[in-house]
């Protein structure tokens, strides 16, 4: 049989041919795995690096959602057809490197459509008033993050606010309550209220597909730290706060589990496959050994000398 190929290029016509490449094009685009580096090369990028604003390449996750923030700081993009969410973006500094990372993937930064974040700390969104600017996107938060984003200060009952920094000023688009679903495409995401770490933390969960489907859980950091003059004990609402985090952390689906540290989930060796990447009881494991902690800082603060 003779290759039908010469008169099938000319029965095409030029706008035809112009609109398959157009289409091709943003087809690979969807896919983004043009600059992505594998799980283990990320890790390895990172290794002994863990700074907020250390550079590390993006990778994929599952499916489509991306790891597109530093080596010491968690940012996810999650990715669609009719647009992106990014969640977090890391301090200040690293505004430019994420923006990259995501070019890097073969997205266009100007098509997230929406940002949302983990806790209002400078380490995790020092950076989005600047993806703001760059992406045109809009932000979501829930309520009691909203008035610490808006202003660029820690909440005045934060038990950090003595050790953490301002940020640039974050305005906000849309508030969200407990258990509300972000919808963007093929893209759902569920937040939950989980103020363990601070008083706006909150945890998304969504669903992302390759041969099968998975659910992805970014819970929020869970360790209750503060500043050296604070103590829990003083304060039963932030002990009732953290408590309650914990709780529903343990309970989100989590098929895979990323932290915005993402050393407290050992998440580069699991990408990199020194390490299952998913187990359904993460979620669960990662608030019980919190809540241990947790425990113990009481059990400190009410008998320092541990009698």
């Amino acid at each position: 049989m003779s290759d039908p190929s010469p008169l099938l290029a000319v029965r095409i016509a030029p706008a035809a041919l112009l609109g398959l490449a157009l289409m091709l094009a943003a087809g690979a685009r969807a896919q983004g795995a043009t600059g992505a580096v594998t799980g283990s090369d990320l890790a390895d990028a990172c290794r002994d690096r863990d700074g907020w604003a250390d550079p590390a390449p993006p990778s994929r996750i599952f499916g489509n959602s991306w790891y597109v923030g530093t080596c010491g700081i968690s940012v996810l993009l999650i990715t669609s057809r009719e647009g992106h969410v990014l969640i977090d973006g890391g301090p200040a500094a690293a505004a430019a490197l994420v923006a990259a990372n995501i070019e890097r993937l073969g997205f266009r930064p100007t098509d997230v459509r929406w940002i949302v974040s983990s806790h209002e700390h400078d380490d995790h969104v020092g950076a989005l008033a600047e993806l703001k600017r760059l992406t045109g996107a809009r932000v979501a938060a829930i309520r009691a993050a909203a008035a610490s984003l808006s202003t660029g200060k820690p909440a005045a009952n934060d038990p950090q606010r003595a050790v953490v920094h301002d940020f640039a000023p974050i305005a906000i688009d849309r508030i969200l309550s407990d258990g509300d679903r972000l919808h963007l495409g093929p893209i759902d995401l569920t937040v939950r209220s989980t103020p363990a770490h601070s008083p706006g933390s909150a945890s998304w969960t969504w669903t992302s597909c390759e041969t099968r489907c998975r659910k992805i859980a970014y819970a929020d950091s869970a360790t209750a730290i503060s500043g050296d003059a604070y103590r829990f004990t003083d304060h039963p609402d932030r002990v009732a706060g953290v408590r309650a985090g914990l709780s529903r952390i343990g309970r989100l689906p989590c098929d895979i589990l990323v932290t915005p540290h993402p050393g407290a989930s050992e998440l580069f060796a699991r990408m990199g496959g020194r390490a299952p990447l998913g187990d359904r009881n993460a979620c669960r494991h990662y608030a019980e050994a919190a809540g241990a902690r947790f425990a113990a800082r009481l059990a400190e603060e009410r008998d320092p000398a541990g009698r």
